[in-house]
């Protein structure tokens, strides 16, 4: 018995661990939104999570060389649109174009490849909601 409480206990201390991470992620991502002006093309900070997905140009986001320059090309952020309505569903929409990878200040690289990683993380947060929520009928069953 006691072996399923700790595992009990052990999950709610993760589910409690994930959702200060959230919040603590929120405050930064809402401020590096400002910082790297991405209010500038997006009014509201909550806006952001309209978009299907934001990508990076020009640096790596992949774990073994986060941030790493791509020599030669573009460091631009781009957020991918759709309409439902619309002939073509999905375009890309720039949110921020910064030149050459290679001569953008190091900083500022830094935390732009930050902000996609903060989105990405309150991105895969509201999708599990999402699921979560479309499992409803189903759980009733």
């Amino acid at each position: 018995m006691s072996s399923a409480l700790d595992r009990l206990k052990n999950i709610t201390s993760k589910i409690s661990s994930y959702e200060m991470s959230r919040k603590e992620n929120l405050k930064i991502l809402e401020k590096l939104y400002i910082e790297i002006g991405i209010n500038k093309k997006v009014d509201y900070f909550s806006e952001l999570f309209d978009f299907k997905a934001i990508n990076l140009s020009g640096a790596s986001l992949l774990n073994e060389n986060l941030g790493e320059i791509k020599e030669g090309k573009y460091l631009q952020i781009l957020a991918i649109g759709y309409d439902k309505d619309a002939v073509v569903k999905s375009k890309n929409i720039s949110l921020g174009y910064f030149g050459r990878a290679e001569s953008v200040d190091v900083e500022l690289k830094d935390k732009i490849v930050e902000f996609i990683i903060r989105y990405r993380f309150e991105k895969s947060f509201m999708t599990l909601e999402h699921y979560y929520e479309m499992l409803v009928p189903f759980n009733k069953k």
